[in-house]
């Protein structure tokens, strides 16, 4: 009679359960469908996803990782909770629990984390954040591979279980078949634009000759006219050649440098890599070649210049003219954030212990928030400045990671800015970080 009355009282709980169950999975599909329908970038149907899946099972913390299969590493894409991980933050995707769900493709609840090995304490350690239990699920394409994982941690009341694991199976389906989607648009969008930039880089090359050809008549003329100048101290006139030869051969200088960037858009439209071209490289070279093209801007605004441990900095085999790039974009970025009477310094060092260059691109300038700083080297990149993009740190990333180097950034409001960059000596040595 006892068991009988148990089951009496404990078949309608089971329904009830079974219920509130089916009315919080009809509830998640119909949360994420409405953001799907909203046309989402992949950065806002990440954030959007994550959010959905802590509301639904009232959890603590959450992140996204999503697989990198060029260095084989799980990547922390977006993370939401008060010590969350730094976008960019990344693992080698054998490794912790996600690496565990990513390779079997299969869920997993932990409702003690502490005691499964598998755990990456590193991680907790370098947040401050206690993880206690967790559900980690794959992202997976449509009867495909993973491209990544979602967590949830810490549920608020009670652990996370089997119940909640059915829910979130529901959001990391329409999350990762999102993602997919909107990374193809993405990409045709890109092929289109690749193919336009086909078009006008032709254009660029042609209307570039005769800027070339026109400086050096320039010059010719100028020559001439100054030769012929009567009454003005020669020192003067010499000192105003000088000026007008150095612009010229600004102009030509860049007039070449637009060319070859020309080049690798006509390859990238043809389908062509353009690999890295690693020959013997000075860094003196580089970095005066850098001021020489921005000298002029600096000194509108009245911003100094200054290098210090270059011409010290031995050879290194790099692709010298990538590496002007990234100088390039972090000195120009500098410039506009740097107010008159402030400096823009470039200094060097090599660590002889691991053969590694160390570089810092320093300045007085502004410095950026938080946000900006944490989200520099990653793809949901932001820029201060009126029409940016972000897209020149990713210019300078793609340079540092093509030599097989480091690149990091310190930044503090009303102080300044300072990227380090460490370079290995040669392309096929790594550095410590």
């Amino acid at each position: 009679m006892t068991t009988n009355i148990d089951t009496i009282e404990t078949y309608p709980m089971t329904i009830s359960r079974q219920h509130d169950r089916r009315e919080r999975e009809l509830d998640a599909a119909r949360r994420i469908s409405e953001a799907l329908f909203q046309h989402l970038s992949v950065e806002e149907l990440v954030e959007q996803g994550l959010k959905i899946a802590l509301e639904v099972v009232n959890g603590q913390a959450g992140c996204v990782l999503l697989a990198k299969p060029e260095t084989k590493e799980l990547v922390f894409y977006h993370a939401i909770g008060d010590k969350a991980p730094q976008p960019g933050t990344a693992f080698p995707w054998t490794e912790g629990i996600a690496g565990s769900v990513f390779a079997k493709g299969e869920p997993i609840v932990v409702q003690d984390v502490k005691g499964d090995q598998r755990h990456l304490e590193k991680i907790d350690q370098n947040t401050g954040f206690t993880t206690q239990d967790m559900i980690a699920l794959p992202l997976k394409r449509w009867e495909g591979h993973p491209i990544g994982v979602l967590e949830v941690m810490n549920k608020r009341e009670g652990q996370l279980d089997h119940d909640d694991v059915a829910i979130l199976s529901i959001i990391a389906s329409f999350t990762a078949i999102a993602i997919e989607q909107a990374r193809l648009f993405q990409e045709a969008k890109l092929a289109e634009v690749a193919r336009i930039l086909g078009d006008i880089g032709h254009d660029v090359k042609n209307l570039l000759m005769p800027v070339l050809c026109g400086a050096s008549l320039l010059k010719d003329e100028i020559d001439e006219t100054y030769a012929a100048l009567p009454g003005l101290p020669a020192v003067k006139i010499k000192a105003s050649q000088d000026t007008c030869h150095e612009v010229i051969q600004m102009l030509s200088n860049n007039a070449k440098r637009i060319q070859d960037r020309v080049k690798e858009i006509a390859d990238c439209v043809k389908g062509l890599s353009s690999p890295p071209r690693f020959a013997s490289c000075k860094m003196a070279h580089v970095v005066a070649s850098v001021f020489d093209t921005l000298k002029l801007m600096a000194d509108e605004k009245d911003i100094r210049l200054n290098q210090e441990g270059i011409q010290n900095i031995p050879d290194i085999q790099a692709d010298e003219g990538r590496l002007f790039n990234a100088f390039y974009n972090l000195v120009n970025n500098a410039i506009a954030e740097v107010p008159p009477g402030g400096c823009i310094t470039i200094l060097g060092h090599l660590h002889p212990e691991n053969q590694t260059l160390h570089i810092e691109v320093k300045d007085t300038g502004r410095g950026m928030p938080a946000e900006i700083r944490d989200s520099l080297f990653t793809t949901s990149a932001m820029s201060k400045k009126k029409g940016g993009t972000g897209l020149g740190t990713k210019i300078v990333k793609d340079v540092v990671d093509a030599h097989h180097g480091k690149i990091t950034v310190e930044s503090e409001v009303g102080i300044g800015t300072t990227f380090n960059i460490n370079l290995p000596l040669a392309p096929d040595s790594h550095p410590t970080p």
